[in-house]
């Protein structure tokens, strides 16, 4: 696991003149490259090392960027819990990631200090749904909710399966793809669950759909959890026709349904990946 700057020198992935401009970067964001994704990048400014090598660009903010690109910190109506559409609320268990995406909107929180919800926060947040039947789905975020112990995320998913108004569950993570041998049995086995439950797996570029990933999507799958995607349009990993094609047929020979496809939210330091929307509705 790449996880400093130094790591990132003596791996060959950034070049010795932009070490002071990297140490500011990782003294304001986190970095986690796990060995899955380390072996996929053979250029660090190719589809998969832009997407997860730090660039001395994440320290310039453009004009159009913003501190809380999604409304997530307007709308938290408690530690850990995200209110913004009637019918469903954001739980962000923890801000742990298997890897930390340059990109990320939520960047400015989430890295390896960012620990598990405390339980009385969590026991909070767990209330509120509880008390708010407008509250239809349920979405486990983070950080990443796969990075949870089974234990853990049984008990949540235990909690949330025993409130009547819940109609369905997701769980949107980058495990399969950026730790795919996390996802075993025990993890797997603790999603069980009579409410609809889909996970929602972040994927930019057919590269990350490897053999283990495909393995891990399969031990879901026979668990009888419908697995769909996320991806992010991105310069430089998938602003082109044929990009977009091979990963969303890669995905669907995987029995992964393509569900979205986000513009890039304008986080602060994130605009060299920015591909303007008329271009990504020409694209679609």
């Amino acid at each position: 696991m790449l996880t400093s700057i130094d790591a990132l020198f003596a791996a060959g992935l950034a070049p010795e003149e932009t070490r002071a401009a990297l140490s500011r970067v990782a003294d304001k964001y986190a970095i986690a490259i796990p060995p899955t994704l380390t072996r996929l990048i053979d250029d660090p400014d190719g589809p998969i090392g832009r997407q997860f090598v730090p660039h001395p660009d994440e320290i310039v903010s453009a004009g159009f960027e913003q501190t809380d690109p999604i409304g997530d910190d307007a709308n938290e109506v408690m530690p850990g819990l995200v209110h913004r559409y009637p019918d469903r609320v954001l739980l962000k268990p923890l801000l742990i990631c298997p890897t930390y995406c340059r990109f990320c909107f939520r960047r400015a929180h989430v890295g390896p200090d960012g620990g598990v919800l405390d339980p009385a926060s969590l026991a909070a947040a767990l209330s509120y749904i509880a008390r708010t039947p407008s509250v239809r789905e349920v979405i486990l975020t983070g950080g990443d909710p796969l990075m949870l112990s089974p234990r853990r995320l049984g008990e949540i998913l235990g909690a949330l399966s025993d409130m009547p108004h819940l109609d369905g569950l997701r769980i949107h993570t980058r495990v399969p793809v950026a730790m795919p041998g996390r996802l075993d049995a025990a993890l797997v086995a603790a999603m069980a669950t009579g409410k609809a439950l889909f996970m929602v797996v972040h994927v930019n570029h057919a590269r990350e759909l490897t053999a283990d990933a495909a393995a891990a999507f399969a031990r879901v799958q026979a668990a009888g959890i419908p697995v769909l995607s996320q991806s992010v349009l991105l310069r430089g990993v998938n602003d082109t026709v044929e990009a977009l094609a091979e990963l969303f047929r890669g995905l669907q020979r995987l029995r992964v349904k393509p569900y979205y496809l986000h513009q890039l939210d304008a986080a602060p330091g994130t605009a060299r990946f920015h591909v303007p929307i008329a271009e990504g509705q020409a694209l679609l």
